[in-house]
């Protein structure tokens, strides 16, 4: 099993900045993609992805504002937010995909608010 801790998230002015971390442990493969996704009313959607090989993608809504890195040695996934919005506003959480077997573990979620 992998567990997913996810931690940074809080209230913040429009235009203000939270970093999102997210560390794994207990079985976590050598070989894993991380992805951070948010609930917005009706769905989990993508915010920013990050492959084993460092590829990133990110949602058309948050480009050129928000960053997605990782520390593998620490098992460990970075989302930077810059010039937040309200519309911003969620529920964001951390994802891990192993790809040998496939299989998906999420963490708890982490409240991210965006006052205007």
């Amino acid at each position: 099993q992998v567990q997913l801790a996810e931690s940074g998230g809080g209230l913040v002015q429009a235009g203000g900045s939270l970093r999102l971390s997210c560390a794994a442990s207990g079985s976590v493969s050598s070989i894993y993609d991380m992805g951070w996704y948010r609930q917005v009313p009706g769905k989990r959607e993508l915010v920013a992805f990050i492959t084993n090989g460092g590829m990133t993608n990110y949602a058309e809504s948050v480009k050129g504002r928000f960053t997605i890195s990782r520390d593998s040695t620490k098992n460990t996934a970075y989302l930077q937010m810059n010039s937040l919005k309200p519309e911003d506003t969620a529920v964001y959480y951390c994802a891990l995909d192993h790809l040998f077997p496939k299989e998906r573990y999420w963490g708890q979620g982490t409240q991210v608010t965006v006052s205007s």
